[in-house]
């Protein structure tokens, strides 16, 4: 089981919105403390983002979904290091700390005394994770960005969408901020292979991950079309540009992802659907000429689909083991009879907002039901807990907050 795999392993987060934390809920759900660092009336940015927001009983707390999203298993610390005193807290927890994670511009915590060269001095294994938007270097370095600019800029965006001529032609963006979640999961990943070489060599290290970068790495076949052929690839709707047929089908009563990556599996296809020729018929015998040939062919599987319910296909599908798929809505997702059995969807308590339902992080798949950690944190929930059991308590400055509770956001 990984879910206690970072025991011991203390991390300082300095991150906000979401590419940050998606990646420091990683670490917390394996097991690491993790402490957010948060302005003490501001807050990560994301607190705002409601509605929808989760609001206690009395109505006197409330979290944004957003927020709860990307912060479970955290502490959350109230230091505003724009001050002396609130930096040197900061660099008073880094000491022992073995990750910082930030998301500040290129340069940005230089002046607070908070960037590497300053604590490696101070913490020489300290592995540093700086997430920007352009990277640590290069004539853009000091530029912000956020997940929408880069799925444009790194080329999403140009073939996502409907084709020129089409219903809704232009570049679409995706539902969900797909840049930034990869950018949480590269960083992830590259501190874990950090920790490891520290490991071995006893030494810490800074390491630059950007939205950028990720952006152009994240085209995965797409890039590798256009490296390939020199042509860049072209919105084409719900239709894959390597496979076919391999897109969204309407039957009669509603649709379908038919989804054929092979040419056994079209085979099957064309017998389930009583046109064994095509399988036969040199324009789609392969998945080349199927690619070649799409037009004719996605007019052909249409027509043929849209004489019968959806349920006559997918049965006959699964019967002859045809890859094909629904289109969900979020409240048929969260009932999916697959869903529950992979236990995706857990509960947790938050001492003020109460019973919160959040999804399990897919690491932990086979981890117990009682896994999932801690409740997101109101803003400064830990402040005391924290700092009181350092050698040297801190100034903070003012959190508003009744006695005895954690603040409101």
């Amino acid at each position: 089981m990984l879910h206690n795999a970072l025991c011991g392993i203390k991390v300082v987060d300095l991150s906000r919105i979401l590419a940050g934390p998606w990646c420091t809920q990683n670490l917390a759900d394996l097991g690491a403390q993790v402490i957010k660092i948060e302005h003490p009336t501001r807050g990560d940015d994301t607190r705002g983002w409601g509605p929808p927001d989760l609001r206690a009983d009395d109505g006197k707390a409330a979290m944004s979904a957003y927020f709860m999203a990307c912060n479970r298993g955290k502490q959350s610390v109230a230091i505003d290091f724009a001050s002396e005193a609130g930096a040197a807290g900061v660099r008073e927890l880094v000491a022992d700390a073995d990750i910082l994670v930030e998301n500040y511009k290129s340069g940005g915590l230089r002046k607070y005394g908070l960037d590497y060269a300053s604590l490696a001095r101070i913490n020489p294994r300290l592995i540093y994770l700086s997430i920007t938007g352009y990277g640590q270097s290069g004539p853009m370095a000091d530029k912000p960005g956020y997940d929408y600019v880069f799925q444009g800029m790194g080329g999403l965006m140009s073939y996502t969408g409907q084709p020129d001529g089409t219903p809704g032609a232009g570049p679409l963006r995706t539902g969900v901020a797909v840049v930034d979640l990869m950018t949480g999961m590269y960083a992830t990943t590259a501190v874990l292979a950090a920790l490891r070489q520290r490991d071995l060599t006893g030494q810490g290290m800074p390491l630059d991950i950007c939205l950028l970068d990720v952006a152009v790495a994240m085209n995965a076949n797409q890039g590798a079309n256009y490296l390939v052929s020199g042509v860049a690839p072209q919105r084409s709707g719900n239709a894959h540009p390597n496979c076919a047929p391999y897109e969204v089908f309407a039957c009669a009563d509603g649709h379908l992802i038919l989804a054929i990556g092979n040419d056994a599996q079209f085979t099957r296809f064309c017998g389930v659907v009583g046109h064994p020729d095509w399988a036969l018929d040199t324009r789609y015998a392969t998945n080349r000429a199927r690619l070649l040939h799409l037009d004719s062919l996605r007019a052909q599987v249409a027509q043929v689909l849209a004489g019968a319910p959806r349920k006559h296909w997918t049965d006959a599908f699964d019967a002859a083991g045809v890859p094909w798929g629904p289109i969900h809505t979020l409240d048929e997702v969260f009932v999916h009879p697959q869903v529950r059995h992979r236990q995706l969807v857990q509960a947790t308590v938050h001492p003020v907002l109460g019973d919160m339902r959040l999804v399990r992080n897919p690491l932990l798949a086979g981890s117990p039901a009682n896994a999932l950690g801690a409740a997101p944190p109101l803003l400064g929930e830990h402040t005391d807990a924290v700092l009181g059991a350092r050698p040297h308590a801190m100034p903070v400055g003012h959190i508003d907050a009744a006695p005895g509770r954690p603040p409101t956001l």
